[in-house]
């Protein structure tokens, strides 16, 4: 047998991973499992920008090896969107990097920032794919709090005190709006974060795929003043342009640290099918239409949603933001696991756990948006017809 490399020791399967072969086993014997935990996109995206990825995989010089760095007409798409929306500007040239998705740029700014040692500062709760980066990349996780009490914003005064304490914390990881929670940034709240990382020599990565759903006020980090001196932004267009599955991300930020990242992506992959980039661009050119649309789809189900917690007696906030519900559990119940396990195995009804998010989440669930109201109104029944055992 030949041992998995130590880096892997403390890394575990992705529980969503784990949790849906269960609900394929559930699926084999006859059950059908309505799905609400996993966010992914189930609307197309729009029918412009699949007939520009049709027009130009049709032509024949398409097929090649591409830049490391993206299409030019891709970065500047990408510049556009942060000028129109954020009003943030950004030299497409030097201060953007196209990614394979966000999910591999957060691996990425690991791996060229952490040596074995150092430390990261990671949200507790928050995406798991955070953690396993600073994990693989041979450096320590310092989870911190975001409690329901403070807004779900990180403590100024206790995250100084966790750099004195390690003494090598190189980057801290933050997402507004946030995942799992839903909660919104202010610009107060970036301009602080951005004050304390100088002040600590902290490189702060900020992760933006929400900015878009359910939110009237798209903001980046990088619009913060001095922003650019210590921070980089991820963004993404699988939530906001339903291109989950495309891969298509972004990295933002100085020119230094792109071509600093740059160095270690450039050794993985082989860029980006140019059809794909270019269809992506498209996308990102689309007005304010698209996301009315996408929003009102998302605003129907979230009533749904809401039916669906109060029949359970969950609580929960009505100013989230994102394509997720996040709430309380109701009496009774240990923790987020135990009311998921519950309505899985006696209403076919898959939610969320919140511990799966950190041990702040432990007594949370989250439902997605991602299902279609007939599914979302099947659920509804569905536990409505069980509530007698929960």
């Amino acid at each position: 047998m030949i041992p998995i490399a130590n880096r892997l020791a403390d890394v575990q399967e992705y529980y969503f991973s784990q949790k849906l072969r269960e609900i394929e086993a559930m699926k084999k014997e006859g059950k059908k499992v309505l799905n609400l935990g996993i966010g992914s996109p189930d609307l197309p995206p729009h029918p412009s920008v699949i007939e520009k990825l049709h027009a130009e995989s049709a032509l024949p010089d398409s097929h090649a090896y591409q830049s490391y760095r993206g299409a030019p007409a891709l970065r500047q798409a990408m510049a556009d969107l942060y000028a129109k929306w954020y009003n943030v500007t950004l030299n497409p040239e030097t201060e953007l990097l196209p990614l394979m998705g966000s999910k591999e740029g957060i691996t990425h700014i690991c791996m060229t920032y952490l040596n074995e040692g150092d430390a990261a500062l990671v949200p507790n709760p928050g995406y798991p794919a955070y953690a396993s980066a600073v994990k693989v990349a041979g450096a320590t996780v310092l989870l911190f709090p975001l409690t329901e009490t403070n807004q779900y914003f990180p403590d100024i005064k206790q995250l100084t005190n966790m750099v004195r304490e390690h003494g090598r914390v190189k980057l801290m990881f933050i997402n507004y709006p946030h995942m799992p929670t839903g909660q919104l940034p202010t610009r107060q709240m970036f301009n602080e974060l951005v004050i304390w990382a100088k002040d600590n020599g902290v490189l702060l990565i900020h992760d933006n795929p929400y900015s878009f759903i359910l939110n009237e006020t798209p903001m980046s980090l990088l619009a913060s003043p001095g922003a650019m001196e210590v921070s980089l932004e991820l963004n993404s267009l699988s939530k906001s342009h339903n291109l989950a599955g495309w891969r298509v991300g972004l990295l933002a930020g100085k020119p230094e640290r792109l071509q600093e990242v740059l160095r270690f992506k450039s050794n993985l992959d082989s860029g980006m099918f140019l059809p794909l980039q270019l269809a992506a661009a498209k996308a990102l050119l689309l007005d304010a239409d698209w996301f009315t649309y996408l929003n009102n789809h998302y605003r129907n189900r979230r009533k749904l949603v809401f039916e669906i917690l109060d029949i359970l007696k969950c609580p929960y906030s009505e100013n989230q933001a994102g394509m997720f519900v996040w709430a309380g559990l109701p009496v009774g119940y240990k923790d987020g696991y135990d009311l998921s396990d519950t309505i899985l195995h006696n209403a076919h009804v898959f939610i969320t756990p919140g511990g799966i998010f950190g041990s702040e989440g432990n007594l949370f669930i989250r439902i997605s948006l991602c299902s279609n109201e007939s599914v979302l109104q099947e659920a509804i029944q569905r536990i409505q017809s069980i509530q007698k055992k929960i």
